[in-house]
């Protein structure tokens, strides 16, 4: 008896080691992209549309799964209105009208897909492709640093009244509802005047929304894009967007949590993409100093730049920096892996390096993987001093040069990829 428990002790101490030491990227003992995402949309036949959603939606309204429904036009959810939809639901944004959905300040989502029956927004289009429609647009009144606390959405909605696509207040636990098991594919519409939708754009949304487990696809602007608020993205997948994958900025207080963004230098815009795009502001005059500043915290993120041939794909300019940060902003990323990227982190030039700044952006246990560069400082030449500031033993990263066939569990897999962590043939996992 005293042989089979102590057996089963030093077992365990084992296993805990081992999964200690492997705790970067993204973590799990399964792969938790099986089921509800998809890495093939242009594949999935969804059916034709039965339903049309259109105008403004004032009344509480469930939608089902037994219908599909087209987004046509500009669709707002307004007045305190709050929109169910069912899982599996199927919800396609026209790409003549370049449909999109906004849940306005005040108004609630309740989009609650399982991981067998996740709900999915995309393009009502036989052939689909990147910007066919516009997005969904989330707006609360939790706060946000510019001078104007109501901020309106510069997009050119076709909105009835302007508090319809107003964000902004004073309320950081506001809650806007329920994302989960959500796809958003195919968004991203071009506008003449105001650039590119984003795929999935939070506003001034409160930390009393829940948002987990959402993939975005083939995105032609932003992958996901946070204007102020307070909110925690907790398993997100950026999928080959064309632009960032996350655009986080406007004092938003994010906490980013076991998420993944995969990029493509064949897909990507090389001058204006990377994984995580982090600013305190657009405009210094525009932005109220004494409210709180950008503030990120990540967790076992795996950002990844998938390339045939990187060398070359960096020597002709199509892969970027897989961060940037900007100036007053607060940045903390631990236990991650950065893979592919030239280089990994760009610091925007008008940070001063001196011990105040670098005690706001930290990078901790983290795995540099095939990066042309770690650290670095804007249209700086000798970066050395970031290096070895970050390669000190207290920080803990660790930097490599390792083939995705041997990083990544199975990141070649079209159908099911598995982007945890591979090290000597250990996965990277720990209890949920």
């Amino acid at each position: 008896m005293k042989k089979t428990t102590l057996t089963a002790l030093l077992l365990f101490v084992t296993l805990g080691s081992m999964f200690a030491q492997q705790e970067k990227g993204v973590i799990g003992f399964k792969n938790w992209l099986n089921h509800w995402t998809e890495f093939k949309p242009n594949k999935a036949k969804y059916g034709k549309p039965t339903q049309i959603l259109s105008g403004t939606i004032s009344n509480d309204t469930k939608l089902y799964k037994s219908d599909t429904y087209l987004l046509l036009g500009d669709v707002f959810v307004t007045d305190s209105t709050t929109l169910v939809i069912e899982p599996g639901t199927v919800i396609m944004g026209d790409f003549k009208t370049k449909g999109s959905l906004t849940i306005s300040n005040g108004s609630t989502i309740i989009a609650e897909g399982q991981s067998t029956d996740p709900i999915i927004f995309t393009s009502n289009r036989s052939l689909k492709k990147p910007g066919d429609w516009g997005g969904l647009f989330i707006l609360g009144n939790a706060p946000i640093n510019t001078t104007n606390n109501n901020t309106v959405l510069n997009y050119g909605l076709n909105a009835v009244d302007s508090k319809d696509i107003s964000y902004g207040g004073d309320n950081i636990e506001s809650n806007s509802g329920i994302l989960s098991y959500v796809r958003i594919e195919y968004a991203g519409k071009r506008t003449k005047d105001y650039g590119y939708f984003n795929g999935l754009t939070l506003g001034g949304v409160g930390s009393e929304t829940s948002l987990k487990n959402i993939m975005i696809t083939f995105c032609e602007g932003n992958s996901v894009a946070v204007f102020g608020g307070d909110v925690t993205l907790n398993k997100f997948v950026s999928y080959k967007s064309s632009s960032n994958d996350y655009n986080i900025k406007y004092g938003a207080q994010c906490k980013l949590i076991n998420s993944l963004a995969i990029k493509s230098p064949y897909v990507s815009r090389a001058e204006s993409s990377r994984c995580l795009y982090v600013l305190n502001h657009d405009a210094l005059e525009d932005t109220d100093l004494t409210k709180a500043e950008t503030t990120v915290v990540a967790n076992n993120l795996t950002l990844i730049n998938i390339s045939s041939d990187l060398d070359y794909d960096i020597k002709i300019g199509l892969v970027n920096e897989a961060i940037y940060i900007g100036d007053k902003v607060s940045f903390k990323i631990d236990k991650s892996v950065i893979s592919g990227f030239n280089p990994a982190v760009i610091l925007d030039n008008n940070i001063t390096i001196n011990n105040d700044n670098l005690d706001k952006i930290i990078f901790t246990s983290n795995y540099f993987n095939n990066c042309n560069g770690n650290i670095f400082v804007k249209e700086r030449n000798n970066n050395e001093d970031l290096e070895n500031w970050y390669g000190s033993k207290f920080f803990n990263n660790v930097y490599s040069k390792g083939p995705d066939s041997e990083t990544f569990i199975d990141s070649k897999n079209l159908s099911r990829p598995d982007y945890r962590l591979r090290i000597n043939r250990i996965v990277a996992s720990r209890n949920d």
